[in-house]
């Protein structure tokens, strides 16, 4: 397998990256015989590359799946009726209705409830013989170490890059293999990632600076197809199971894309940055890419149907989507601020520490704020909080009030 070269040192030689180590010794030790199997797994267990012995490897396994969304359900799906063993399901998220057209673990009776109980709830209903633990809480730096330990193996089907950075440093620490996948629009990646003891690829490879807050859309703001989760996922847990039984030839130093449009994947090889140092610490990025919240509303949440009396008491309203996103209009009487330059004006990366110019506060305390569909302006105004200034954000964003209302109108920027 040959691999991207990487600079060299500082005098502008090239060098070939070492070779990396082979994820097949990581296969997980299997169970004694006769556990795991069962006519369930007949048909599988009839392939001769995983046979009786990778479906007890299977069985003897222990995988945390980071999200319980849009990769998540099939990922899960999956894995619960393949037959493996422990299945640790953490999310700190809701069911909500925008999630039922991808999330197809979930049924409209779910809306409201924590998606990871409902999740454990189907997979035990799915295949009672694997046990499924559920976490209602996010991975942080302070917890990630704590969730992910005693796992063979993690799959991050998380839709943010601070979750995704501390997963990946967090299986550094602890030596996991990490399964990792995101989408958006109509596009898809794929890789296994696993450290190694300085000698593999993570995530930190593939990307190894931070986006700034709003760079980069969700997929609540750019949409996604529920087909394309289930591309993306379904490929994730192949991949975890090649891991797990030792078979085939896992994602291990490749990068794949998918693009639904023109129904083709293409691979890039990936290789670890010589001069990046091994992590030793779990870095928080949340201040400096922005984490959304769990499903629900934002701290101080603006209906549009409350939005015109507000701007008749004077309130001010940003828009804080990019240029390229006003084509379809604006909000009459709104600014546009872009996040990236309104966080800029209030000091990104600062904490609330009274240096925030007293023209710069008076003049957000008390706005709306918008953007696409109301993720990057619940970010936002969490930062501005975290500064002591108060906002709106406005549910739904620009989305919600596309077709106008009572007291809006949508009119095209000047």
């Amino acid at each position: 397998m040959s691999h991207r070269p990487s600079d060299g040192a500082a005098d502008g030689a090239r060098a070939e990256p070492a070779p990396l180590p082979d994820i097949g010794d990581r296969a997980v030790r299997p169970a004694g015989p006769g556990e795991g199997g069962g006519e369930r797994y007949t048909r599988q267990v009839r392939l001769p590359e995983l046979g009786e012995e990778g479906q007890r490897r299977l069985a003897a396994s222990r995988v945390a799946v980071i999200g319980a969304g849009g990769l998540g359900a099939p990922v899960l799906s999956y894995l619960a009726a393949a037959g493996v063993g422990v299945i640790t399901v953490i999310d700190p998220d809701t069911v909500d209705p925008t999630n039922l057209h991808r999330q197809l673990l979930f049924t409209a009776e779910d809306v409201g409830r924590p998606k990871s109980e409902a999740a454990a709830e189907r997979l035990r209903s799915l295949n009672p013989e694997v046990e499924v633990r559920a976490v209602v809480a996010a991975a942080t730096a302070d917890s990630a170490r704590e969730l992910l330990a005693g796992h063979d193996l993690v799959l991050d089907g998380s839709d943010n890059f601070p979750t995704r950075y501390l997963v990946s440093d967090a299986c550094e620490l602890l030596d996991l293999p990490l399964v990792w996948g995101s989408i958006l629009a109509f596009s898809g990646q794929l890789s296994v990632f696993w450290g190694a003891s300085g000698r593999g690829v993570t995530y930190r490879d593939l990307h190894p600076v931070p986006p700034r807050p709003g760079e980069v859309p969700s997929c609540s703001e750019a949409g996604v197809l529920g087909m394309l989760c289930g591309v993306i996922g379904s490929a994730m847990a192949m991949e975890a199971v090649k891991v797990l039984a030792g078979m085939g030839d896992a994602l291990f130093g490749r990068l794949a894309l998918y693009d639904a449009l023109r129904a083709r994947w293409d691979e890039l090889p990936l290789a670890r940055d010589p001069r990046r140092l091994p992590v030793t610490m779990i870095e928080d990025v949340a201040a400096t890419c922005g984490l959304p919240g769990p499903t629900g509303p934002a701290l101080d949440e603006v209906a549009p149907v409350e939005l015109p009396e507000l701007l008749a008491a004077g309130a001010r309203l940003i828009d804080l989507r990019e240029s390229h996103e006003l084509s379809g209009g604006m909000i009459r009487g709104a600014e546009h601020v872009p996040m990236a330059e309104l966080l800029a004006q209030v000091g990104e990366g600062e904490p609330a520490d009274g240096r925030v110019p007293s023209a710069v506060r008076d003049e957000l305390e008390g706005a709306v704020l918008y953007c696409a569909a109301g993720s990057r302006s619940a970010i936002a105004q969490s930062a501005l909080a975290a500064r002591g200034i108060r906002v709106l954000s406005l549910r739904g964003g620009f989305d919600a009030v596309r077709a106008g209302g009572p007291g809006i109108t949508v009119v095209r920027p000047g």
